[in-house]
Parts: structure tokens; C-alpha cells; sequence
């Protein structure tokens, strides 16, 4: 029983930190129609980011219990760097799919590379940082309270996220010019704008989502390419362009994962591609998502 309950708790916690990444590309595919591969880059940009804003802060001496709000700001300022890179992205909108992947994947390699040159090659952890708020017992069992908290702040951003979609005014004029641009501009709404602010917001969903898991896991290079895969796999799952497709593909993505770390480690990845093999064969539109005319 306690091993289930570690599962389900550890399974959890990496589904709260997939959906963030996951939120991101579904809000950006949804308005943008760009499948971002770079999406990866964005989460070890925001986790590299995550432990040196950290080091900082415990160089000013702020306490321990500043670490989660720590790194909320930094995947939050390190985020802001989506706004030039929408600008680039501008220039491959009008034209065909291919060219939005390959400028994506490009973009890929070359945060890969500057991160290997900023921070180097050796993963980085924060070791300390992780137990900075203690244990809290669940069932009988003992758990890193930090853990609890991701789970609360990335339930409190996915509900954030969805009564500003569904309930302000912008969240309607970005439905809006998701459904229809064109007659969105003929209505007098700055499509560019509207472009530039998803694409950077979906930028800090993944960023922060990267300086929330370093704590309980190293900061690598290789961890952009890991999480696009996970990141990917809850989009088919849960339908592409939809933010309740993340939210319901998230989870099982993260339990999925947890099941098969726990049961047999060498199918991690197998066992989230043959769950992806078969929502493709049984419901390709996924489990929230419009198939396509």
C-alpha cells in the first residue's frame, strides 16, 4: 500500500509538471496552429534558469521557504523570451507546416547548444532545495511536502488559465481569433498581438513547468528532448488544440509513467507509446479533440 500511494503521489507530481508544458503547446497549436517542437527547450531553459535564480537568492540570504515562489518568477522571467521568438516564428506562418517544424526543431538545437555553453555539460541539481519544506504524512506515509505543492500550484495555473479563456474579455478574443483570424481582424482585433501573447505565455507555462521540477530532478540537456516526447504523447492523448485534453492526458501520461517505473523501468517510454498507439487506432482525434474535416 505505502509503494501505491508513493506511486500514485510520484506519478502525480510529473503529471502536474507535463501539463504545464503540455497547457503551453495546446494553447499555442490551438491559436497559432504551430506545432512547437522547441516546447522541450523552453521547460530545461526554465529549469537551468530555475538553480541559478536560486543560488542568487541564497546569496541575498532569503530563507529556504522562498524556493517555490523563487522559481515561479524565474520560469516566469526566463519566459519573457518567447516574445522574440514568436518574431521569428512570424515569418514561417504563411507558409506550409514542414517549414513551422523545421524552424521549431532548429530552435530546439540551438537552446540546446547556448544552454550547454551558459551552464555546460554536467547536469545541475538543488539537492537542498527539495526537502526546504519538509514532509507531510498521507495514508501513513511520508512525502516530500514540496511535491504537494506543485501539485496545488499547477491545479491553481490550470484553473487560472481556464476561467481567463472562458470568462475575460481577451480570453474570448483569443477563442475568437483561434476559430476564425481572419474575420477576427475584420472585427478590428490585432491578430499580431493576440499571436505574440499566447506564444508567450504558452513560452512561460513551459518555462515554469522547468523550474518547478529541479528540485526534484536534475537540470539537463537531454531533458528537452525527454519532455517532448511526454509533452506530445498527453496532445494525442488528449486531443490536439485542446486545454482539456492536456488536463485529462496529463495524468495518465504521469501515472502511466509512475506504473512502469515502479514495475519494470526498461518500458518507461514503451509503455506511454503504446497508450499513444492505441488512442491513435481507437480515437484519433484523441480524447477532447475535433477530427479533422
Amino acid at each position: 500500500m505505502d509503494r501505491f500511494i508513493d506511486m500514485v503521489i510520484g506519478g502525480v507530481f510529473h503529471a502536474a509538471v507535463v501539463f504545464l508544458v503540455a497547457a503551453g503547446l495546446q494553447l499555442v497549436f490551438g491559436v497559432q496552429k504551430i506545432v512547437n517542437l522547441a516546447c522541450g527547450s523552453f521547460y530545461a531553459l526554465g529549469a537551468y534558469f530555475g538553480i541559478t535564480a536560486i543560488g542568487a537568492a541564497a546569496a541575498l540570504g532569503l530563507p529556504g521557504i522562498a524556493v517555490l515562489p523563487v522559481l515561479i518568477l524565474a520560469g516566469i522571467a526566463i519566459g519573457l523570451i518567447g516574445l522574440p521568438v514568436e518574431r521569428l516564428l512570424r515569418t514561417v506562418y504563411a507558409r506550409d507546416e514542414s517549414h513551422q517544424l523545421l524552424l521549431t526543431f532548429g530552435l530546439l538545437l540551438v537552446f540546446q547548444d547556448a544552454m550547454r555553453f551558459i551552464w555546460g555539460p554536467t547536469p545541475l541539481t538543488l539537492d537542498n532545495a527539495y526537502l526546504a519544506y519538509g514532509t507531510a504524512e498521507i495514508a501513513g506515509i511520508r512525502v516530500p511536502t514540496y511535491n504537494l505543492l506543485v501539485i496545488a500550484a499547477s491545479i491553481a495555473i490550470a484553473g487560472g488559465l481556464g476561467w481567463f479563456l472562458q470568462r475575460t474579455r481577451t480570453g474570448r478574443i483569443i477563442r475568437a481569433t483561434a476559430e476564425n483570424r481572419d474575420m477576427s481582424e475584420g472585427l478590428g482585433i490585432n491578430s499580431t498581438r493576440i499571436f505574440a501573447a499566447v506564444f508567450t505565455v504558452g513560452c512561460i507555462l513551459g518555462t515554469v513547468g522547468g523550474a518547478l521540477v529541479v528540485p526534484a530532478s536534475a537540470a539537463s540537456l537531454e531533458m528537452s528532448v525527454e519532455l517532448v516526447v511526454e509533452a506530445f504523447a498527453v496532445v494525442v492523448i488528449g486531443g490536439l488544440g485542446s486545454m482539456r485534453g492536456a488536463l485529462a492526458g496529463a495524468p495518465i501520461v504521469g501515472l502511466i509513467r509512475a506504473i512502469a517505473i515502479m514495475a519494470l523501468p526498461e518500458a518507461e517510454i514503451l509503455s506511454i507509446y503504446l497508450v499513444v498507439i492505441a488512442v491513435l487506432i481507437l480515437r484519433p482525434a484523441g480524447l477532447f479533440g475535433k477530427a479533422m474535416a
